[in-house]
Protein backbone atom coordinates (compact mmCIF):
# COMPACT_ATOMS: atom_id res chain seq x y z
CA UNK A 1 0.00 0.00 0.00
CA UNK A 2 1.05 3.24 -0.37
CA UNK A 3 2.56 5.27 2.18
CA UNK A 4 0.16 7.97 1.03
CA UNK A 5 -2.65 5.96 2.59
CA UNK A 6 -1.37 4.38 5.20
CA UNK A 7 -2.45 5.55 8.99
CA UNK A 8 -0.29 6.58 11.94
CA UNK A 9 -0.13 4.83 14.58
CA UNK A 10 -2.03 5.92 17.65
CA UNK A 11 1.13 6.87 19.23
CA UNK A 12 1.92 9.76 16.08
CA UNK A 13 -2.01 10.75 16.91
CA UNK A 14 -1.40 12.20 20.30
CA UNK A 15 2.08 14.16 19.10
CA UNK A 16 0.99 18.12 19.73
CA UNK A 17 1.71 19.91 16.92
CA UNK A 18 5.14 21.85 18.64
CA UNK A 19 6.62 18.32 18.76
CA UNK A 20 5.79 17.80 14.66
CA UNK A 21 8.24 17.98 11.91
CA UNK A 22 7.21 18.67 8.69
CA UNK A 23 9.83 18.25 5.74
CA UNK A 24 9.38 19.92 2.20
CA UNK A 25 11.31 18.24 -0.35
CA UNK A 26 11.79 19.64 -3.32
CA UNK A 27 14.37 21.19 -5.81
CA UNK A 28 15.05 25.15 -6.85
CA UNK A 29 13.13 27.20 -9.36
CA UNK A 30 10.36 24.97 -8.61
CA UNK A 31 6.92 27.06 -8.57
CA UNK A 32 4.64 24.26 -7.04
CA UNK A 33 8.05 23.53 -4.29
CA UNK A 34 7.24 27.71 -3.86
CA UNK A 35 3.68 27.39 -3.29
CA UNK A 36 4.08 24.26 -1.14
CA UNK A 37 6.59 26.05 1.08
CA UNK A 38 3.94 29.03 1.48
CA UNK A 39 1.23 26.88 2.71
CA UNK A 40 3.90 25.13 4.86
CA UNK A 41 4.85 28.21 6.23
CA UNK A 42 1.71 29.65 6.78
CA UNK A 43 -0.13 26.22 8.77
CA UNK A 44 3.50 25.97 10.63
CA UNK A 45 3.31 29.19 11.94
CA UNK A 46 -0.40 28.91 13.25
CA UNK A 47 0.37 25.54 14.75
CA UNK A 48 3.76 25.81 16.28
CA UNK A 49 5.18 22.57 14.25
CA UNK A 50 8.63 23.07 13.05
CA UNK A 51 9.51 22.48 9.67
CA UNK A 52 12.46 22.08 7.12
CA UNK A 53 13.28 22.06 3.61
CA UNK A 54 15.34 19.07 1.49
CA UNK A 55 17.06 19.76 -1.75
CA UNK A 56 16.14 16.82 -3.91
CA UNK A 57 19.29 17.66 -6.39
CA UNK A 58 21.72 17.73 -3.36
CA UNK A 59 20.45 14.00 -2.47
CA UNK A 60 21.09 11.23 -4.34
CA UNK A 61 18.33 8.86 -1.94
CA UNK A 62 16.20 11.78 -2.05
CA UNK A 63 16.01 12.44 -5.74
CA UNK A 64 16.10 8.18 -6.76
CA UNK A 65 13.02 7.66 -4.43
CA UNK A 66 11.05 11.22 -4.94
CA UNK A 67 11.93 12.87 -8.40
CA UNK A 68 8.20 12.09 -9.84
CA UNK A 69 6.45 13.55 -6.81
CA UNK A 70 8.16 16.77 -5.82
CA UNK A 71 7.29 18.62 -3.84
CA UNK A 72 6.68 16.12 -1.57
CA UNK A 73 5.74 16.85 2.33
CA UNK A 74 6.62 14.58 4.97
CA UNK A 75 4.74 14.55 8.31
CA UNK A 76 7.17 12.78 11.14
CA UNK A 77 8.79 11.18 8.41
CA UNK A 78 6.00 9.50 6.61
CA UNK A 79 5.13 10.39 3.46
CA UNK A 80 1.69 13.73 3.80
CA UNK A 81 1.27 14.79 0.11
CA UNK A 82 2.75 15.33 -2.93
CA UNK A 83 2.74 17.72 -5.57
CA UNK A 84 -0.26 19.90 -4.06
CA UNK A 85 -0.28 20.72 -0.19
CA UNK A 86 -3.63 21.11 1.16
CA UNK A 87 -3.79 24.00 3.56
CA UNK A 88 -6.64 22.78 5.85
CA UNK A 89 -5.53 18.39 5.61
CA UNK A 90 -2.09 19.82 6.55
CA UNK A 91 -3.65 21.21 9.46
CA UNK A 92 -5.58 18.13 10.71
CA UNK A 93 -2.21 16.16 10.31
CA UNK A 94 -0.38 18.41 12.98
CA UNK A 95 -3.59 18.49 14.78
CA UNK A 96 -4.52 15.08 15.22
Amino acid sequence: MSPIFRRAGKSADTKKPADRLVTLIGKPDCHLCETAQGVIEKVCGETGAAWEIKDITQDEELYRRYWEQIPVVLVDGEQHDFWRVNEDRLRRALSA
